[in-house]
């Protein structure tokens, strides 16, 4: 049974997403109450009549009076406005990622949650997937050798935004599980685009990202224009190869006991002298969770304890950073240069451990879209 003084939770926006968190928010202890916020009231009514037990309003400024957080889960251009009336009435907030459509409004979010001393939150899910967790673990024990490059690849057919183009829609995703795995930023960003079905918005884009620590690479696909739907990282070393493939029911990621070596000079004059090892392919034990209710949980966990959340409102602008250089790398044809945060970032205490710390009471069920 929840207790009485539990917490009482919004969720602005009853599409896609706002509804999933409603379902997950629903079965945390911590959380006594929760109502959907939206203009629709059709878009209400339909998750309402799932989830009766559900209080709605068509306005935040009617809820904040009866809420101790908020996740908001609306068009990115609604991010800012929506989170900065929140924090303004000392109420906690998770944000759907991109954090914001702009550094600028990023920065002010950030600013304007420490003055009041509330957590602000985004929404970067991958984070906190046990695969992701493996990945980051592999690199921080060297187990690949030296890192050549990563390659991701995020595609399918639609879904087109109104509010940004696909770079904004789902490179999100790529570049918060390359910063977390790497534990830094990027410091140059190159970019292509094209607009091919629609005459406004970029719907197929390349990024590339250099990361001075640990020196690597790693190459960023996103399309709305695919026939397949892909969900892929690989992770390319001296050592071995990995791939995570988030689309697969089981044995997401793969090790791959493959690797390259130069040999000296032979007298075969068509090819480069090299040594090809073909090992073992291992999926190593993964804890299978719901990263969402992984994140919703952490957050409320968050709100109760003061903790700073793993992807908190600084992360969120970091990955803004990039994706306003990518849009300008892209408009432009420039390689844009980016500022360096002092310091590799680090989880937090309470996440830095074994992924079952995180994992207590999270429930088996999908993984993050």
């Amino acid at each position: 049974m929840k207790a009485e003084q539990g917490l009482r939770v919004g969720v602005v926006g009853c599409g896609y997403w706002g509804s999933k968190h409603v379902r997950t928010l629903l079965s945390l202890e911590a959380v006594s109450r929760v109502c959907v916020i939206d203009p629709s009231a059709e878009r209400r009514s339909a998750v309402t009549r799932v989830y009766p037990r559900v209080d709605e309003y068509s306005t935040l400024s009617d809820a904040l009076g009866q809420l101790d957080a908020v996740v908001i889960a609306v068009p990115p251009t609604l991010h800012a406005p929506l989170a900065l009336e929140a924090i303004a009435h000392g109420v906690h907030v998770l944000v759907e990622k991109p954090l914001a459509p702009t550094v600028t409004e990023c920065e002010a979010m950030v600013t304007a949650a420490e003055k009041q001393g509330v957590t602000l939150m985004v929404g970067h899910t991958f984070e906190y997937h046990s695969a992701v967790w493996e990945l980051r673990s592999m690199v921080q024990r060297g187990d690949l050798g030296d890192l050549y490059y990563l390659d991701t690849a995020r595609l399918n057919l639609g879904l087109y935004q109104r509010d940004v183009n696909v770079v904004f829609d789902l490179a999100p995703h790529d570049i918060s599980i390359l910063n977390y795995v790497l534990g830094s930023s990027p410091s140059m960003v190159e970019c292509w685009g094209a607009r091919n079905a629609h005459p406004r918005l970029e719907d197929v884009a390349q990024l590339r990202l250099y990361y001075d620590d640990p020196g690597v690479f790693a190459n960023v696909h996103v399309s709305w224009l695919n026939p397949k739907k892909i969900r892929q990282v690989t992770m390319v070393g001296s050592n071995k190869m990995v791939v995570f493939d988030d689309l697969k029911a089981e044995q997401r990621v793969k090790v791959h006991d493959k690797g390259v070596t130069a040999m000296s000079d032979g007298a075969d004059l068509t090819a480069v002298p090299m040594s090809y090892r073909h090992g073992d392919i291992v999926s190593p034990y993964l804890e299978m969770n719901e990263p969402l209710r992984v994140e919703d949980e952490h957050f409320m966990d968050c709100v109760q304890t003061g903790l700073r959340p793993l992807t908190d409102g600084e992360s969120g602008l970091e990955v803004v950073r990039v994706l306003e250089a990518a849009q300008r790398a892209m408009s432009e044809g420039v390689a844009v240069r980016l500022p360096q945060c002092a310091g590799a970032r680090t989880p937090v205490p309470s996440l830095a451990g074994s992924a079952s710390d995180l994992l207590s009471g999270a429930s088996h069920g999908e993984a993050a879209g």
